[in-house]
């Protein structure tokens, strides 16, 4: 048996193709756990950190209605967060927050999740807060060149989410690209391991998927 879960923290700026690794990887530790004959104990599971955006009227209350900052820390319901990756690596299920981006707020929980021997997280701050950061067995970071980043911003606010061009602009001046210089690009220097352009560098993913699987099979044979 596993000594407990192994935390895999994804981070990148917005856009910066985070969430594709991700799944990607998830893709890839099933195929490859499933083709190894290891059986059901190599699961994995995917958390997102847009998941854990605080309650609305608590976001309201810290920054005020007409000012809210998405891209900060106090945006989040970082407890919350940091109390589920607890669990996690104890090996206990969570219920994770269910969040509506049209109307900005969470609805609701959804039902148990039971920890998996990997649990890979992605979002903008994981390393950039301690208190999540800590918890993280291994910290990758996905580093993409900030004009393919707006661009695809731009492409997923418009035609995912509904929002003009104009507004994504203004979000983009005003907060994400400040807090990206605050609070994500700093935090690269937490990386165990910096990967150039996202789900497109196949060399990296083939590594990181290597050593995620080599770590699950020694530890399966050491139980």
């Amino acid at each position: 048996m596993q000594d407990h879960p192994w935390l895999v923290g994804i981070v990148g700026g917005s856009g910066s193709g985070k969430t594709s690794v991700a799944n990607e990887l998830v893709r890839r530790i099933r195929k490859g756990s499933a083709s190894s004959g290891a059986g059901a104990g190599f699961g994995s599971l995917l958390l997102d950190m847009d998941a854990y955006y605080a309650p609305l009227d608590i976001v309201k209350a810290r920054f005020g209605s007409n000012s809210i900052n998405w891209d900060h820390p106090h945006a989040f319901d970082l407890e919350l967060m940091a109390a589920h990756m607890a669990a996690l690596h104890r090996n206990e299920p969570i219920r994770k927050p269910m969040y509506d981006f049209s109307i900005s707020d969470r609805t609701g929980f959804g039902p148990p999740l039971p920890s998996q021997p990997v649990v890979i997280l992605e979002g903008l701050l994981l390393f950039a807060l301690p208190e999540l950061r800590e918890q993280l067995d291994v910290k990758i970071f996905v580093d993409t060149d900030a004009d393919i980043r707006i661009l695809r911003r731009i492409r997923r606010d418009t035609k995912e989410r509904g929002r003009s061009l104009e507004s994504v602009m203004e979000q983009y001046e005003q907060s994400v690209r400040p807090m990206h210089l605050e609070f994500v690009e700093p935090s690269k220097r937490w990386a165990d391991l910096i990967v150039p352009t996202g789900v497109e560098n196949r060399r990296a993913l083939e590594m990181i998927t290597h050593h995620i699987l080599g770590r699950m099979q020694s530890v399966a044979e050491k139980g």
